[in-house]
């Protein structure tokens, strides 16, 4: 069976994941007799497009699915969707607006069957998108974090917590949005640098007998100061702590405090404190029994608390705070300030701390199990380093605000009896008060946060609360792959929230990737311009091309910077398997596959010495790949893949078994066929996991396979111990030379600009009389595939206007010698290299000076310093070299 001319993905993608999926290859079972591997999907929001760290986050998973499928495990990737209360009651809302209406406008019963009806119509948009990735999750158990079986887990838990007074009503400070009207998480809260201005107010003293001046970008935030904040420590202040100053413009007594919070150095060393509408200084008001003055409405405005700036604009406030404290002569300085400023992702207002009555979490007594699951290693983070940020973060928690004042989400699971004020909070919706029977009950207006229901998610998936053959099988979960964005907001939930429901952890390790960058290293993002449609990616080179780009980059914990030339480099590489399978599949014309055609073995007797390398290599890149994957080494997996099936199979392989696919010899054209056969059936499915639609688009074309690539077994050196006892590490090694050597005579033809066609002589002094056995017993090879006319193997001579490479290969060495006499202008390569030593002399005395500075060795990442070692050394083996051949060419 033929492939076509050239790889279209176009042809191949979509049809081939539909195969997939109408066979149930991706499907797992709830009772096997394999052992589980599981994997819970991060669900993306209902509103979402595949971005491109999406396509990262799930190649990452895809490939890990894929591997143990193939390895023999009962494999479940689970997806789903979010229901994002924000982001989609945002989207709704614009679209009511273009239609000249509100949500209010519409209520609240008509409004939520509005996002439904959006839900219906658009949430499969990112399921879609998804597929085309080749995600290969078991879409029968899809779902969706407002479907019944979530809600109930959603309202069991709810109901748990706050029976072990666990979940709490209380006023605390929050992130508010002025615009959506509700409180926010700090995922939420997007920073940005904003040019302000920093103004300088002199807050005078009771009595008059002295002042203090302090320094805010918000003057208006004055107005609920509750006192003045100085270090116990700092001596200019020392006989004012306790004293009172007298609040510009309202008049209001302030006490001085003193706090060890307030820095010395910083600016005057007197802060204004506003518990109401600053984190910090609402600590501090906690601490000293401040009184918390909030000055502002729902909507952003300043309310009765303002005094006369009641019901103004902020900025409205803010223009007229300054005009007065200018009069009156407290305004002292003005100076321009950049500063990070925190506005509302979905609707860019500004973001207010702002007081509020809210529903919270009791963090601390779960937090306790999620410390110590981590720190006795029966959860790991990968890589290891995000486990004292995890740590960290735990023992500084604070309660979770986890009300929103939405309409779109889980509503909270309590009622309010209008006659006695009871509270009743039950899974169940109550028709009466269980105090007074009254059935007047009014239930709370506010939903819960995205993150409460997605910290059941690995369990809320498989059906809990009921008690399911899913869960017994697949939970914990192996895995979680995730950014570190997310490790407190999403992560640290799951695992309390899975020791507190389940009393287990929901997973076993968490694998931390980076994010990925541009060529440059800087954030993408669409407003500056360099971000990158996943989906136009695929449409121009197809799915295995992206998928392996990001894997081939997919370095422990490190960002990625993503390149279209890359991009372009891997799609060649897809381009490059295709025709090396084409050829393979010509080769094998008048094949005949034998029985058990994967492990046959033919007789060692007729195997050539290129067979029993490529089978060793094979040997080798299979053990490098099952070592990678298993510590989620997913370049070095990627990259081993790409080294075997390119630099070996491709160029090397193929080249050396010409003479027999070609020759008269019967018997050794059926071993080398059968052996070509096996080798590019093993290749397909070492790269299946990275590269899944041309993979699966050859294997079906292959001669040896079995059903599908897809569910075929991962190569791996114990299964294929038998078989890969052909390959020989001896022959491998002296293959190697010779390959190295022609690699030497074609670089000297490349490095003196001679051209393809013209034949060059060339002499190969060997080190000892095994390698000259080696080589004379591979010259014909060397010959052809180096375009030698005339080869000597000797050892000594003439060096004398030659290019001189040596080659060595394990224990094997040879200087490899073309006489470049009537081939060269040996005055104009002697100007050359000494312009080309010139400049890498000064490329060394730059990194050499870089190494010997102490600032840099002590504050560069290990790996960069060593990076630089090792380019020196090469530099300086460069620099010899080049020294040598101007020297013989003189």
């Amino acid at each position: 069976m033929q492939l076509s001319d050239r790889y279209n993905p176009k042809d191949v993608e979509e049809k081939t994941y539909l195969w997939w999926e109408n066979n149930g290859y991706f499907n797992a079972e709830d009772v096997s007799t394999k052992p589980p591997f599981s994997i819970i999907l991060p669900p993306p929001n209902v509103t979402g497009s595949l971005h491109l760290g999406h396509a990262l986050d799930h190649t990452i998973q895809d490939v890990l699915v894929r591997w143990k499928r193939m390895s023999g495990f009962n494999t479940l990737w689970l997806p789903g969707t979010d229901h994002a209360g924000i982001a989609t009651q945002s989207v709704v809302e614009r679209e009511l607006k273009k239609e000249g209406k509100t949500r209010k406008e519409l209520g609240r019963e008509a409004f939520v069957d509005r996002v439904w009806e959006w839900k219906h119509q658009y949430g499969d948009r990112i399921v879609s998108q998804m597929k085309r990735l080749g995600d290969s999750c078991d879409w029968r158990r899809q779902v969706f974090t407002l479907d019944e079986g979530v809600s109930k887990a959603v309202r069991k838990v709810f109901v748990d917590l706050y029976e072990r007074q666990l979940i709490y009503k209380g006023t605390r400070l929050i992130n508010w949005s002025p615009d959506l009207e509700s409180a926010l998480s700090d995922l939420e809260v997007e920073y940005k640098e904003v040019k302000g201005s920093l103004y300088h107010i002199r807050y005078d003293l009771e009595g008059g007998s002295g002042s203090v001046v302090i320094a805010t970008t918000r003057p208006e935030t004055l107005l609920a100061d509750a006192a003045v904040a100085v270090n116990p420590e700092d001596e200019r202040y020392e006989s004012m702590v306790g004293k009172k100053l007298k609040l510009p413009i309202l008049g209001r007594s302030l006490p001085i405090i003193a706090d060890s919070y307030v820095e010395k150095e910083f600016g005057t060393g007197a802060l204004k404190v506003t518990p109401a509408h600053d984190f910090n200084d609402y600590e501090i008001g906690q601490r000293h029994g401040l009184e918390s003055i909030n000055i502002l409405n729902k909507n952003g405005t300043l309310n009765e608390n303002a005094g006369k700036f009641n019901k103004m604009k902020v900025q409205e406030a803010r223009n007229q705070i300054i005009k007065e404290l200018e009069e009156s002569g407290q305004l002292l300085k003005v100076e321009p300030h950049v500063h990070q400023v925190g506005h509302c992702s979905r609707t860019n207002c500004v973001v207010e701390p702002f007081l509020s009555e809210q529903w919270f979490v009791k963090t601390a007594p779960l937090a306790e199990g999620a410390k110590r699951v981590v720190e006795s290693g029966t959860i790991r983070f990968e890589p290891e380093s995000w486990t004292k940020t995890y740590l960290h973060w735990m023992s500084i928690i604070q309660d979770w605000c986890i009300s929103r004042q939405l309409w779109w989400g889980h509503r909270i699971p309590a009622w309010y009896c209008s006659d006695c004020n009871h509270v009743i909070v039950a899974e169940s919706d109550p028709i009466e008060c269980e105090k007074c029977q009254s059935e007047n009950l009014k239930q709370d207006e506010d939903v819960l946060d995205t993150w409460f229901s997605s910290g059941l998610w690995p369990f809320s998936t498989m059906g809990w609360p009921d008690d399911t053959e899913t869960q017994k099988t697949f939970y914990p979960t192996n895995v979680l792959v995730t950014g570190h964005d997310i490790i407190f907001f999403w992560v640290a939930r799951m695992i309390m929230q899975g020791l507190d429901c389940k009393k287990d952890v929901p997973f076993r390790t968490v694998y931390i990737h980076g994010l990925i960058r541009d060529a440059q290293g800087k954030k993408m993002s669409k407003s500056t311009g360099n971000a990158e449609d996943p989906l136009e990616l695929i449409d121009e080179v197809g799915a295995d091309a992206l998928r392996f780009t990001l894997m081939a980059q997919m370095a422990s914990g490190r960002d990625l910077k993503f390149s279209r030339q890359r991009l372009e480099g891997y799609r060649n590489f897809m381009n490059k398997v295709w025709n090396a399978a084409r050829f393979s599949l010509g080769a094998l014309k008048n094949f005949e596959a034998p029985a058990d055609a994967e492990n046959a073995t033919p007789n060692k007797a007729s195997l050539s010495d290129a067979d029993q390398w490529i089978v060793h290599k094979l040997g080798e890149c299979e053990k490098t790949v099952d070592d990678a994957l298993n510590q989620y080494r997913f370049s070095d997996a990627a990259n081993a893949v790409y080294t075997f099936i390119w630099h070996e199979f491709c160029d090397w392989y193929l080249e050396f078994i010409k003479p027999v696919i070609y020759g008269e010899d019967s018997d050794e054209k059926q071993a080398t066929q059968l052996i070509l056969a096996q080798v590019l059936n093993r290749s397909m499915r070492l790269l299946h996991p990275f590269a899944p639609f041309i993979t699966e688009e050859i294997y079906q074309k292959l001669p040896i396979k079995k059903e599908a690539c897809v569910v075929d077994e991962y190569p791996h050196v114990k299964r294929d111990k038998d078989w890969l006892a052909l390959g020989s590490g001896s022959v491998a090694e002296e293959l190697d030379m010779v390959r190295e050597v022609i690699t030497a005579i074609r670089n000297i033809r490349g490095e003196n600009r001679i051209k393809p066609g013209v034949q060059i002589k060339a002499r190969l002094s060997p080190a000892d009389d095994r390698v000259q056995k080696i080589l004379g017993g591979n010259r014909s090879f060397i010959t052809t595939l180096s375009k030698v006319s005339d080869l000597t193997i000797e050892q000594g001579g003439d060096l004398a206007k030659c290019a001189v490479t040596p080659v060595r290969a394990g224990n094997l060495a040879v200087d490899v010698i073309v006489p470049l006499e009537g081939l060269v202008d040996f005055e104009e390569e002697k100007k050359r290299l000494t312009k080309s030593i010139e400049k890498i002399e000064k490329e060394m005395s730059r990194l050499e000076k870089r190494l010997s500075n102490e600032n840099f060795l002590k504050n560069a990442p290990d790996d960069i310093v060593e990076q630089g070692k090792i380019q020196l050394s090469e530099m300086k083996d460069q620099l010899k070299s080049m020294q040598e051949a101007r020297a013989r060419f003189s």
